[in-house]
């Protein structure tokens, strides 16, 4: 099984694909420099292998490499950061 992590900014999201296969996606407001996170979603088919958690780390990896910080309002996403503290400096505490 492989998983690709895209961002579509016509849609304001990060989607993940298994196999090729639209599986889930991160859906953000963004806020100038911010991403605004607001709700993760995983295709019923794709529940319970990781998806979940590979969209948000891709979702993460790509934000840090250009420079970027989020907001977490979606609750999927801040249990992640708070399971994963290594992402925790690209967090920005919702004003």
């Amino acid at each position: 099984m492989s998983f690709l992590v895209e961002e579509n900014p016509a849609a304001r999201r990060f989607e993940i694909l298994v196999d090729d296969a639209l599986a889930g996606f991160a859906a953000y407001e963004p806020r100038g420099e911010l991403l605004v996170f607001t709700h993760t979603e995983v295709d019923d088919r794709f529940q319970h292998m990781g998806v979940g958690a590979a969209l948000i780390r891709g979702t993460l990896d790509q934000i840090r490499e250009r420079g970027g910080r989020v907001v977490s309002r979606c609750s999927f996403m801040a249990a992640f950061i708070e399971r994963h503290p290594e992402y925790a400096d690209l967090v920005v505490p919702d004003a």
